[in-house]
């Protein structure tokens, strides 16, 4: 099946889609570090590295089976501002404005799962009234990443529309309501040996923490990156990791001790945590499930964003095969997936 491929970053979502079977014909992404990477695992395709509202997706009508992609999503970040609908940043317009062109008989959109929270419920129910107007019977769900074999705790919210039928999600493949355990980053990256060169930003312990019973949760360490606990899925990863923000591995097992220590009441500790080593750019592209050895183009921060903002390809690749069979008319059933939720108001917010 073809495909257009907006605000595709160094491609994470193309990468799953591409194995699903959907051959993007045209991508879009005005960061040119992106494109460049985009470009080394996908060159037979057309690249726009522009604004998408530049382009004029009418010369893909007829052409393209499905436009997918993750318009930027800082107006709906819990992170950000929060600006959503008022901000110039939320390019969902001009994915409506792609679908309404080219006119293609399905799409995928992910974006931030603060999206789908209460506060923001009306622009989502809008939004799913835009595409239902467009001809698309829509289904949205919040997905947890490692409930697909992703060995990270990345929730995205996933919305589909297709013109025939209305989308199943598939049943997740790992966790406690599947036949498989969540995947642990320790069986990617290794304790003891770091693949690649970590970030020479030494782990500092808070001056005022604010533990949790759990040793990777909490505010106990300065800047955003925290423990990782190995024998379960690791954190989601920050596009804005690369210093302070990027997670770190426990070498010397300090977390569980000190986080001990902290909840009998004991004092905070100062100075560097022994042991600390902050995440490398090839293990954070291992525990996105990009291909080992993938290439990203830019400095050192602009791969770590890369890698921080896309979409784990084994996620897409999960949801690309599903959507491709049931757009070839092969179906779901309740055994392999997730009956479709109801319209807004009525549906649950995860």
């Amino acid at each position: 099946m073809q495909a257009l491929d907006l605000f595709s970053g160094p491609g994470g979502l193309t990468l799953g889609m591409k194995a699903a079977g959907f051959h993007p014909v045209a991508s879009v992404e005005k960061n040119k570090d992106a494109v460049a990477t985009y470009a080394a695992h996908t060159g037979d395709t057309e690249h726009f590295c522009s604004d998408v509202r530049a382009i004029d997706f009418a010369r893909y009508r007829g052409k393209v089976d499905i436009v997918f992609g993750g318009p930027p999503c800082q107006p709906f970040s819990t992170g950000g501002l929060r600006r959503g609908t008022g901000d110039a940043r939320n390019m969902f317009p001009e994915f409506i404005r792609a679908l309404r062109e080219a006119r293609p008989a399905g799409f995928l959109a992910e974006n931030v799962p603060g999206l789908a929270m209460s506060k923001r419920l009306d622009y989502l129910a809008e939004l799913i009234n835009t595409f239902e107007a467009e001809g698309y019977n829509v289904s949205w769900k919040v997905v947890a990443a490692a409930d697909y074999g992703v060995p990270q705790k990345r929730k995205r919210l996933i919305i589909v529309g297709m013109r025939e039928d209305r989308f199943w999600f598939p049943r997740p493949t790992h966790g406690p309501e599947a036949d498989q355990p969540h995947v642990a980053s320790g069986t990617i990256i290794s304790k003891d040996k770091p693949l690649g060169e970590p970030p020479e930003c030494p782990v500092i312990y808070a001056k005022f923490p604010d533990p949790r019973r759990s040793p990777y949760a909490g505010h106990v360490y300065n800047g955003g990156g925290r423990p990782i606990d190995l024998s379960g899925p690791c954190h989601t990863l920050l596009a804005s990791a690369g210093g302070y923000k990027t997670h770190w591995v426990d070498t010397l097992d300090i977390a569980p001790e000190y986080t001990a220590h902290l909840m009998e009441g004991g004092t905070p500790r100062d100075g560097i945590v022994p042991g600390a080593r902050r995440l490398t750019l090839e293990e954070s592209a291992l525990i996105q499930t990009f291909p080992a050895g993938m290439w990203f183009a830019g400095s050192r921060s602009s791969q770590y964003t890369q890698i921080g903002d896309a979409v784990p390809p084994l996620l897409a690749r999960v949801l690309g095969e599903s959507l491709r069979a049931q757009m070839e008319g092969k179906g779901a059933n309740s055994a392999t997936h997730v009956e479709p939720s109801g319209r807004l108001p009525l549906f649950e917010a995860a």
